[in-house]
């Protein structure tokens, strides 16, 4: 029997993905602490802080370092009105204490489901608004992330009623879908800036790409579109073929920046801004990683290995901002 790598690769990745969605796993972390505990220090590779306060002690390490900033709270739907209630008074607390922090002006993301989507949408554009004044008077940005094609027209709909009144607002397109250059067509016209992804749920072929050279190849071609639109692009990837495919094309050096997530290729990136390219480090706190540490192992199903030594000796990720 012949050992086909690929192939482990993506078994390894479902079943990951399983465990993330498991509901007996699930109530085990948000029931006890044996399981947090000794997850922590894989998770704190990705995660910076389990509260605002670690946070805020941690931004000025990676802004000294001239990285730009985003943030947002991790966690799944907020279903019920006290939940979002706490996710909307924890940004809105979040935003009062950034300035103290760092000079830099920094940009939160969140999911609409987060915001309210679950009950109404117009909760949610409610909720969004009123973080959209309070950053604005912080010279904050919020760029809305995306959740699955279902709930993309939503989306859509509230960002662009938001940005007739808010200029601090963008929006996060994935690649994958087969939509996705009309979406950019329609959102070119507001001026907002635009986070291009590849996409990360489940969707049927006749809606998305699979993960491949193909998807490359879309990203790339998906990139230069927005360019030519003149759409202010945040280049959300970490993918190093795909920043190469960009780099030969001459479209790196035209893009607002690179963003990855912590934790997530802090070499490569280190690299870039190195290189001269405006590069953003997309930074998530809270308690509820559970979904985010799983999703990004699953990625990447090798980073387990990563994981198992970190969990062998915390220091190695105790120190946020030694790896950039």
């Amino acid at each position: 029997m012949t050992f086909d790598e690929n192939l482990y690769d993506a078994e390894a990745s479902r079943t990951l993905r399983r465990l993330a969605r498991s509901p007996e796993y699930r109530a085990a972390f948000d029931n006890g602490e044996l399981l947090r505990e000794t997850l922590w220090p894989a998770a704190n590779r990705y995660i910076l802080s389990e509260d605002s306060v670690g946070l805020l002690q941690k931004f000025p390490v990676l802004a000294a370092k001239g990285y730009r900033l985003a943030v947002e709270l991790v966690g799944e739907e907020a279903k019920t009105a006290e939940e979002i209630d706490i996710v909307v008074n924890e940004y809105l607390a979040l935003l009062k204490h950034l300035p103290g922090a760092i000079d830099e002006p920094v940009q939160l993301g969140f999911d609409l489901s987060n915001l309210g989507s679950t009950l109404s949408w117009q909760l949610a554009e409610e909720n969004t608004a009123r973080l959209l004044t309070v950053a604005a008077e912080q010279n904050a940005h919020i760029v809305l992330s995306m959740e699955n094609s279902e709930q993309l027209p939503n989306i859509l709909r509230v960002f662009e009623r938001l940005a007739k009144d808010h200029k601090n607002i963008g929006i996060t397109l994935q690649a994958y879908l087969h939509r996705t250059r009309d979406d950019i067509a329609r959102v070119a016209e507001i001026g907002a800036k635009v986070r291009l992804v590849k996409g990360v749920y489940d969707e049927p072929v006749q809606l998305a790409l699979p993960r491949g050279e193909e998807l490359n190849r879309r990203y790339e071609s998906l990139l230069e579109y927005m360019l030519e639109l003149g759409i202010k692009t945040s280049m959300a990837t970490h993918d190093s073929a795909v920043i190469s495919m960009a780099r030969n094309e001459g479209l790196l050096s035209r893009v607002e920046e690179v963003e990855m997530l912590h934790g997530v290729q802090p070499g490569l990136l280190k690299s870039l801004k190195e290189e001269g390219v405006p590069c953003r480090i997309y930074c998530c706190y809270g308690r509820s990683w559970w979904l985010h540490l799983l999703h990004r192992l699953a990625e990447h199903p090798a980073n387990v290995l990563q994981s198992i030594a970190d969990i062998g000796d915390h220091r190695r990720t105790a120190s946020s901002g030694a790896d950039y």
